[in-house]
């Protein structure tokens, strides 16, 4: 397993991330960090934390524009459902005390319905995030994935998904990895290069 190669034994679950090895050459994973909602028997669900798209929320979705995070852009969550949106946030609220339409991922973490009331909710919610699309794996694939040595699943700290500036994201949470993972965050991007 790829993750092994870096010293982490790491299962994905929701709530960890999954960071692209340099070997993964899909465009649409190369130099990813996607952030896991959800994995069971079934398959895994997740978001790309470091591709914003040029296009401002208030084009897409107006009404939100105004609780979003900066920067104020819709994120490109991954090449499933593209013309779908999908949110998340972190909740002001307890446990107990959640708002309208937010699904609890992991703590205080979770994705917020779209179609639920902006002025119902937006006071609830802190660090709003909208993503076009999703990164989606079936029964075993991502399992299969981690195992040719495409993905390193690592844990995920609370400023991972929500930078202002995400495009070192990919190198800063290698780097912080223990072990010759944290080395893989040096790599130049054409290693032809080196």
């Amino acid at each position: 397993m790829a993750a092994d190669r870096g010293g982490l034994g790491t299962r994905p679950g929701a709530g960890m991330l999954l960071v692209a090895s340099p070997e993964l050459i899909d465009p649409n994973f190369a130099e990813t960090v996607v952030l896991l909602l959800d994995v069971d028997p079934e398959g895994a669900l997740g978001v790309v934390l470091n591709r914003p798209s040029p296009v401002p929320v208030a084009d897409v979705l107006p009404e939100w524009s105004a609780a979003v995070a900066e920067p104020e852009l819709l994120f490109e969550g991954g090449p499933v459902g593209p013309d779908g949106a999908l949110a998340l946030a972190l909740s002001e609220g307890a446990a107990d005390d959640q708002p309208v339409g937010f699904q609890p991922v992991l703590g205080d973490l979770g994705m917020v319905d779209l179609d639920a009331p902006v002025e119902l909710v937006r006071d609830q919610l802190r660090e709003l995030r909208i993503f076009a699309g999703y990164a989606g794996w079936g029964a075993a694939q991502l399992a299969e994935e981690i195992a040719e040595g495409s993905w390193y699943v690592v844990p995920a700290h609370a400023d991972d998904i929500f930078r202002v500036d995400p495009t070192q994201l990919w190198r800063d949470v290698l780097r912080r990895q223990p072990g010759e993972l944290a080395w893989v965050s040096t790599r130049p991007i054409d290693a032809g290069l080196n």
